[in-house]
């Protein structure tokens, strides 16, 4: 296991954005030793002093020399970053896992381990660059797994999406239009190109960075190659919301084949979902902050058409990407 090795080297590079941080927690709580774990970055983050093990850390501007040694090189900061740099790891015989707030690496393969066991670990995956795609996809690809036993007709999720798959610039920029408003004063610009602000939209102003057409097809598509094309995915579609952190989702699914929700939840719960007791209160993108799996409230029928159920979910969209990144490289190792 790779957490008594320690000749087993991580490179985080982006360690100073909200993913790198997940990452690198999450791996300390798996038992990867400080020495494991390397910082890196190429912003404002260089020169910072935090903490990596029991021990203090610096993150380092990274270089081609940044890899040296390292067994995986992750990218946790900007799509434009990994472009950067993925070469200089792989030059030095580092694997390479993706988890840019965008899809940063086009040859990367998106892998969810948790589904192994349902849809197989994809091939590519062992041999070229790797992807911890995004919360959505994440989700999106774990319930076509977990309900496809069910032979559903129709599943279809709709997603609210929170500014910080933006990164940085997204926080700062529902930041600043919310003060401005609560000022009495207009917004205009910005990355979304929008009045994201005390606002849902399903789309951005034509001067926007990256169309939410886009952001939808990128999640189907990593949806879809994590399902291997042995499970069809499901409907999907994306509106933006006024929130910092964590993705919420509606869930529409119509079964084929007949469950009763015990069933059901069995089958969600095998696929890496917190499942909460009828009494338990809703999950919401506040209560999931800082949790590894996606959480859904009861199952609830829809009274109208027999075999029809609807779902709620949250998920942290940093700490799951992060969760599934350190699955990836358990694997690995």
């Amino acid at each position: 296991m790779p957490m008594t090795d320690p000749h087993f080297r991580i490179a985080i590079v982006g360690a100073g954005t909200p993913r790198g941080k997940d990452l690198r927690e999450l791996l300390e709580e798996r038992g990867f030793s400080g020495s494991q774990i390397r910082l890196f970055d190429e912003d404002i983050s260089v020169g910072t002093i935090t903490r990596s093990g029991d021990e203090a850390a610096i993150i380092a501007a990274v270089d081609e020399a940044s890899f040296t040694g390292a067994n995986v090189a992750c990218f946790t900061g900007p799509a434009e970053m990994a472009r950067r740099h993925a070469d200089e790891a792989l030059r030095a015989c580092a694997r390479v896992l993706d988890l840019s707030e965008d899809p940063g690496l086009d040859d990367a393969t998106a892998w969810i381990p948790a589904l192994d066991a349902i849809v197989g670990c994809p091939a590519a995956a062992k041999r070229g660059a790797m992807r911890s795609p995004s919360a959505a996809a994440i989700v999106s690809a774990s319930l076509a797994a977990a309900l496809d036993r069910f032979r559903p007709m129709r599943l279809a999720i709709t997603f609210l999406r929170p500014v910080s798959e933006c990164g940085q610039q997204g926080i700062d920029e529902l930041e600043r239009q919310t003060t401005r408003l609560l000022s009495f004063q207009p917004v205009s610009g910005g990355i979304f190109d929008s009045q994201v602000a005390f606002n849902l939209m399903d789309a951005y102003g034509p001067a926007s960075a990256q169309p939410l057409d886009a952001v939808r097809r990128a999640i189907l598509r990593d949806c879809q190659a994590a399902l291997g094309g042995k499970i069809a995915a499901p409907a999907l579609w994306l509106l933006q919301a006024p929130v910092f952190f964590s993705y919420a989702f509606t869930v529409y699914a119509e079964l084929g084949e007949a469950a009763d929700k015990s069933e059901i939840e069995a089958a969600l719960r095998s696929a890496g979902f917190d499942l909460g007791a009828g009494a338990d209160p809703r999950p919401t993108n506040l209560s999931v902050a800082g949790q590894p799996r996606a959480a859904l409230g009861e199952i609830v029928p829809d009274g109208a058409r027999d075999g029809v159920f609807w779902l709620w979910g949250a998920a942290d969209n940093a700490r799951l990407v992060a969760a599934n990144a350190v699955s990836i490289i358990e694997s690995l190792a």
